[in-house]
């Protein structure tokens, strides 16, 4: 028979080894052993309430009255009787669903006037990878209100309060939805300072109600959007707030609607920008009435034309107030997600790391996903988050800091764990550029240590109708539409880790493009994740049950797909804006210019035997806009190459 104890865990606290966080500004009772918090609560009778939380200082919908967001909580029924527990809180503007709204047009040739291609329900695409699916085949968990998720089945039998955080503009709240200003940093802001006695909120009768349950510890976690808002939170350095779970989050939002000074939509969503979604998104009662006015300045000041980095952009980038985080960061991205791309993550990643903050960083195989959902590594992610949890909201000392910082997942399935992110001893790499010759290789261009001898200069002719995947697929000719450059078979396996560049001396003549694209591909048969996933059959059980919320989950895996070629990476740019994504600089035509990109950071092996490719391309069909074709770029290769961060530097070549 298990012996149990109860520990009081106090504030202050030697650790030997990595620093404690702050864990309690009250002591709070809990069941603890072997340094981890037990199941020991009851979920069927855990007490739930909605709270409207007062947003000081914010009147988005300009009512005169401040704006509130609502909070459904579940916590322990003991909390009732005197315990206090630390709250683990998602925000999110999707808990009330969609709009249908329909997206920009991006056939700026006249071919799709209406734009009606691109009409997509975003939260429907999403929901499965946000939330899981239940242990009924098709059914998400989404589906069934209130507690989406597993953090109530999971945590609340721990000692853990669940808030899910409804956000300005969104179902029940009111304000409007800005598609990442601080109005809406601040509502999720708010449910941290009511929770630490800082704010004020009301019950449906308008009765005032304290959290006097709380320790005033908080963790914010979350996937997409509801990742978003814990990077946008932890940048106030709001009190209370002691560690963030983004998963798939977005740290600027110019990165995520625009690159490189280009307009650039989000994988799977071509045509999306910022006032879609807050139009998506306004989902209280009379929205348009209290919002209607605001959607139409987001339409404007947002800048599809230019695509520069403006004061709007500004205002919705949290790397500008990173030095004010205090709370610790567990980081996840998918090494396929071009919905929130990869330098989203890894930008947060890098600044974070430049001051210091405690932090862990999962990297995984598939696209915009919820790590608890793969089959192969739930039961490790929920060992990890319990852990990370228990020491940054209760301050267990339970090693979790002395574990690997990074943990990767390099192949479906094949996932090893390490120092740091990226892999140690990662050193760039630069291969050069060179003009194809009549008989070698189709007549593509090589990629090597040293570019070869002499001076050509090659071009391409842009279209707008072939994918980017189309153009790469093959390299056994020359294509109009493209340029190849493929470097020699490895001889061993060579592992990027980072984020790749491309430098390209060219000039642009004719036609109205003024994007340059480039792809880093992996030319060699394989079977490889792209992404997708299958959800097994049979569900598997995590935590306590309740009718209708079960505590089980199908779980997923990896599906992988055999084909000559992939596509690791890409970058955009607007060639006007090849000294600033701020400032558009027009080229003169037929001029030669130096151009960089920073292509999407991942890590990949490619494998003996595989040839890796640089393309070029103008128009990238899935995410640029589609201009009128017909501009030729011309390309100097010899004074042209690609950076490579690779583990092991130019010995792994």
């Amino acid at each position: 028979m298990r012996r149990w104890k109860t520990a009081l865990i106090a504030l202050a606290v030697a650790v030997p080894s990595g620093a404690l966080p702050a864990a309690a500004a009250r002591s709070a009772t809990a069941p603890i052993q072997n340094n981890e918090t037990q199941p020991v609560y009851s979920r069927a009778d855990a007490v739930t309430q909605t709270v409207f939380v007062e947003v000081a200082g914010t009147d988005s919908d300009a009512d005169g009255r401040l704006d509130r967001v609502a909070v459904d909580i579940m916590r322990p029924k003991e909390t009732e009787s005197g315990l206090k527990v630390p709250v683990i809180m998602e925000a999110s503007p999707y808990y009330a669903g969609g709009n249908d709204v329909p997206n920009h047009v991006v056939d700026l040739d006249g071919s799709d006037p209406a734009g009606m291609d691109y009409r997509r329900n975003k939260f429907n695409e999403l929901r499965d990878e946000m939330f899981g699916l239940d242990e009924q085949q098709g059914v998400a968990r989404a589906d069934q209100p209130p507690f989406p998720g597993y953090y109530d089945n999971y945590f609340v039998p721990r000692g853990y309060a669940v808030a899910l955080v409804e956000n300005l503009g969104s179902g029940r709240a009111t304000g409007c939805p800005t598609t990442g200003l601080a109005n809406e940093t601040a509502g999720p802001k708010a449910a941290i300072d009511w929770l630490n006695g800082r704010a004020r909120g009301f019950d449906a009768d308008g009765n005032e109600i304290r959290a006097t349950w709380s320790t005033g510890n908080v963790g914010m976690i979350g996937v997409s959007y509801n990742g978003t808002l814990p990077n946008a939170v932890a940048a106030t350095g709001v009190k209370g707030l002691k560690t963030i779970v983004p998963i798939a989050g977005i740290s600027s939002w110019y990165d995520y609607y625009r690159s490189g000074g280009g307009v650039v939509a989000p994988g799977g969503f071509q045509g999306e920008d910022a006032d879609v979604l807050a139009r998506y998104v306004l989902t209280r009662e009379n929205g348009q009435e209290a919002c209607g006015r605001l959607m139409d300045a987001i339409e404007r000041d947002q800048d599809r034309v230019t695509g520069d980095y403006t004061a709007f952009w500004a205002a919705r980038d949290y790397l500008r107030d990173v030095n004010r985080v205090r709370a610790s960061v567990f980081l996840v991205h998918g090494l396929n997600d071009w919905n929130v791309k990869t330098s989203q993550a890894v930008q947060w990643w890098d600044a974070l790391a430049k001051r210091d903050v405690p932090r862990k960083i999962w990297l995984h195989q598939g696209a915009h996903f919820n790590p608890f959902s793969f089959a192969d590594r739930n039961a490790e992610w929920l060992r990890q988050l319990h852990r990370w949890f228990d020491f940054n909201l209760y301050g267990l000392r339970n090693g979790i800091m002395d574990e690997p910082q990074a943990d990767v997942e390099s192949g479906p399935g094949q996932w090893g764990r390490y120092a740091s992110w990226p892999l140690p001893g990662t050193r760039d790499v630069t291969l050069r550029l060179s003009a194809g010759k009549a008989g070698e290789d189709g007549g593509n261009g090589a990629l090597g240590a040293e570019g070869r001898r002499g001076h050509a200069i090659e071009s391409f002719t842009d279209q707008n109708t072939r994918t980017a995947e189309q153009l790469a697929e093959n390299v056994t000719a020359t294509d109009p539409n493209r340029l190849a450059y493929l470097s020699p078979a490895l001889t061993k396996d060579a592992r990027i880790s980072g984020t790749p560049s491309v430098s390209v001396r060219a000039a642009y003549a004719k036609g109205r493009s003024p994007y340059l694209t480039a792809l880093l591909v992996d030319y060699g048969t394989d079977a490889r994740a792209y992404g997708r996933v299958a959800y097994d059959a049979t569900p598997v059980c995590y935590g306590q049950g309740v009718p209708g919320d079960t505590g089980c989950a199908r779980l997923a895996r990896h599906v992988t797909e055999t084909a000559p070629y992939k596509i690791i990476t890409r970058g955009w740019l607007d060639v006007r804006n090849r000294h600033s994504a701020a400032r558009t600089e027009p080229l003169r035509e037929g001029g030669f210019y130096d151009f960089d990109l920073k292509l999407q950071p991942n890590d990949y092996i490619v494998k003996a035997g595989h040839r890796i490719g640089v393309v070029l391309i103008s128009t990238d069909r899935d995410f640029t806009l589609r201009l009128p074709a017909g501009t030729v770029v011309s390309v100097d290769p010899g004074a042209s190459s690609v950076t490579l961060p690779l583990v092991g530097g130019r010995s792994a070549l």
